[in-house]
């Protein structure tokens, strides 16, 4: 799941849209990516796959409580929820850091996806932002469906984990839920795609 929304806008001069290039086209991004890939294999999945982009995130998870509410697919036959929420801009990292950690019996299944790209699996840097709590896949938690979100880490491969959470810390001051969440020409892309 993705949410396609952004934030929306502000009242001040100047450029007051919030394009929300992070939060959320890179999830969307995402989402649609991971789409064609199951579309063009030469086998189909075993299990039903459905890609579901939602709405009214930022208003409070309002589109992801309606499907939790009436699903395409019952969900006591809903095997596991992936959410996809803000794919950071970046180069590769060592690690991969997931919101809410240890809340979710799908983490096994990280670790090991993780090791095989030689990552590990790190618990979010600022649990205390509440981020589990504020984004799609939560409703699905709620409801009893196996969840799982997780990002990009913060330790870079190139710079190290010090550079990384600095790039984290100055996008959530600066670029979060503001006009100036916008893609920019040369931005990498690499850690997003390995993720």
């Amino acid at each position: 799941t993705a949410h396609w929304d952004a934030f929306g806008r502000s009242f001040s001069p100047g450029d007051n849209i919030f394009n929300g290039a992070v939060d959320n086209a890179t999830g969307v991004s995402g989402l649609l990516s991971l789409a064609a890939a199951f579309k063009r294999a030469a086998r189909p999945p075993e299990r039903t796959v459905v890609f579901l982009a939602v709405t009214a995130e930022e208003q409070g998870l309002l589109g992801s409580a309606y499907y939790a509410a009436n699903p395409i697919y019952p969900l006591a036959q809903t095997v596991a929820v992936m959410n996809m929420d803000s794919i950071p801009f970046g180069g590769p990292t060592r690690d991969v850091s997931v919101i809410g950690y240890g809340a979710s019996e799908l983490e096994p299944y990280l670790i090991a996806a993780a090791a095989r790209q030689d990552r590990v699996v790190k618990p979010e840097p600022t649990p205390e932002k509440g981020f589990f709590f504020r984004s799609d896949h939560f409703n699905f938690a709620k409801a009893g469906v196996p969840s799982l979100y997780f990002k990009l880490g913060i330790d870079d491969r190139a710079r190290g984990a010090a550079w990384g959470q600095a790039q984290l810390d100055e996008y959530e001051a600066n670029d979060y839920h503001k006009p100036s969440d916008e893609y920019r020409k040369g931005v990498d892309l690499r850690g997003g795609l390995e993720d």
